[in-house]
């Protein structure tokens, strides 16, 4: 599996959009200083995707997303790929017996293919947006979430990376 977090806030990200020639759209815009983070693991020959949405990045957050990882597999051993942030590294996080950690090589966030889903969720969902209330974008970012689990096809049309997949082949 493939793991990342991402920063979903209340600053609304605008971009271009069409409209039919009189029409002009407007779009409501927001600078708003708040927060919540996407936890997600890929299973990239599959499609899966599992995901949270925790308060913050931290070790505390990252061994809860971990534990349910880990229950939501409870038979499979794991090997979990995921970048060098502190919080991946802290020696008080409890990592489940079934779940080993790797680390990407450092400044390469190129090779996380959970990159990219991010991407996807932030141009298919978040573009042109602005909540009321992080509560609001949290319930959105849920359901865009939720989404992407129920979408095996999406995930794998944006992750099946060819050396993902030789490296798996190769490793059976």
């Amino acid at each position: 599996m493939f793991q990342d977090e991402a920063r979903f806030g209340r600053i609304s990200r605008r971009c271009y959009c069409w409209a039919k020639f009189p029409l002009r759209p407007t779009v409501k815009a927001m600078l708003t200083h708040q927060y919540v983070y996407a936890y997600a693991a890929a299973s990239i020959p599959q499609g899966n995707v599992d995901s949270l949405v925790l308060p913050a990045v931290n070790s505390t957050c990252m061994a809860i997303f971990l534990a349910e990882i880990s229950k939501r597999y409870p038979n499979d051993n794991i090997v979990m790929v995921l970048d060098g942030a502190g919080w991946h590294k802290s020696l008080s996080m409890p990592i489940p017996d079934n779940i080993r950690l790797l680390s990407l090589p450092p400044y390469s966030p190129e090779l996380n293919p959970v990159e990219h889903l991010w991407d996807e969720l932030r141009e298919k969902h978040f573009y042109n947006r602005a909540f009321d209330s992080l509560d609001a974008l949290e319930d959105h970012l849920v359901e865009a979430l939720c989404m992407l689990e129920n979408n095996p096809s999406l995930v794998q049309s944006i992750c099946n990376w060819d050396w993902i997949i030789n490296a798996l082949s190769n490793a059976n």
